[in-house]
């Protein structure tokens, strides 16, 4: 079996690329924690919305969907799931509210991603929730014909255990001893549990929770307020093709994680970036901005149609009917135009049709 020492990616020579994501990655977490200070309650909206996308989200990469109705209902506990998928969604929800309040006492140990794992299928039927695979399983590509194509081996059940515990206790060590930036880390060791794929089912999903973990217990928190999950399923394809880059001469140590680690780093500075203009939406006028104001500089700021849903999550104030109302004011005005009815109704700019 492979070795896993984290250490050497300390030795290794990074491009400039990488070293530019890693400081300006850096300059927005400084400015993060200024606006998590300053404006706590404007930013817990954009909490709300942001597990709602990632629980969604991580689980329609999966194939594992239901409404978006039920999702919201179901986040907050106010349904009992119905189908299998929605035993699954619960499960995510579940493990991602502890990452939540509780990621300072997730120490990074096998038996903790154990737990994780039994809590994230303990709604479902299956047994082996908490328990390494028993069997060996694959990383298929399914060609267009619909045959199928092996692209990855991961690691044997006998070696499936001692791996989990050997990239834990090199993390762990690695940290403690500051020898790694932790950006650089934290996808090295999610690219190396892909690849290890220690359960029969749910790697993928855990994998993004433990994504989220990791980047909480080093400070990094922009996932509280914009979902990671949902930023890389907007590029699921590049997140699967960086993947199978880096898990080439995987098992005889011969791999390269950088494209893994380069895409990551793209989804992290991505969710600053959005986080950033959520907030500039409550900076530009201070703690004065109306729930008009704040709809306003939305629209007047998009481009191509935008309905009242994706108007209600983007904006971090105000509740549905006061946007609704913002909505209405706005198309009086002619800054923007309703078109269609019912379900069907979308907005766009006035001015886009002159």
């Amino acid at each position: 079996m492979r070795e896993f020492d984290y250490s050497k990616l300390a030795r290794q020579k990074w491009d400039g690329e990488i070293v530019s994501y890693i400081a300006k990655i850096n300059e927005c977490k400084g400015r993060e924690d200024l606006y998590s200070r300053e404006k706590p309650v404007e930013l817990e909206r954009l909490t709300t919305i942001a597990k709602i996308q990632s629980v969604e989200a991580s689980n329609r990469i999966e194939g594992i969907v239901t409404t978006s109705t039920r999702i919201k209902q179901l986040m907050e506990e106010k349904v009992a799931p119905l189908t299998r998928d929605e035993k699954e969604i619960i499960g995510y929800r579940d493990v991602l509210k502890t990452i939540h309040e509780s990621f300072e006492y997730i120490p990074i140990k096998p038996s903790y991603i154990l737990q994780m794992h039994r809590d994230l299928l303990k709604h479902t039927d299956k047994s082996f929730g908490g328990q390494y695979k028993n069997t060996q399983n694959y990383i298929n590509e399914i060609k267009p014909d619909g045959s199928v194509l092996t692209r990855f081996t991961p690691l044997k059940p006998y070696e499936t255990e001692n791996a989990i515990i050997a990239i834990c206790e090199s993390y762990t060590r690695t940290i403690e001893q500051e020898l790694v930036d932790p950006l650089l880390l934290i996808p090295t060791f999610i690219c190396d549990f892909l690849c290890i794929h220690p359960f029969n089912d749910g790697n993928g999903r855990l994998s993004r929770l433990l994504t989220l973990l990791l980047l909480y217990k080093n400070g990094f928190s922009v996932g509280k307020y914009i979902s990671i999950e949902k930023m890389i399923e907007k590029t699921k394809d590049e997140y699967y093709a960086t993947l199978h880059q880096a898990d080439k001469g995987w098992h005889s140590e011969e791999n390269d994680s950088t494209p893994f680690i380069k895409y990551m780093l793209q989804i992290i500075l991505a969710c600053y970036r959005e986080f950033e203009e959520r907030v500039s939406m409550i900076n530009e006028q201070g703690y004065k901005s109306t729930v008009y104001d704040v709809v306003k500089k939305y629209v007047t700021g998009s481009i191509g149609k935008f309905t009242a849903a994706e108007v209600i999550r983007a904006c971090p104030i105000g509740g549905r009917t006061a946007i609704l109302d913002s909505l209405k004011k706005l198309s009086a005005e002619q800054i923007i135009v309703k078109k269609g009815s019912g379900r069907a109704t979308f907005y766009i700019r006035y001015d886009a049709i002159k």
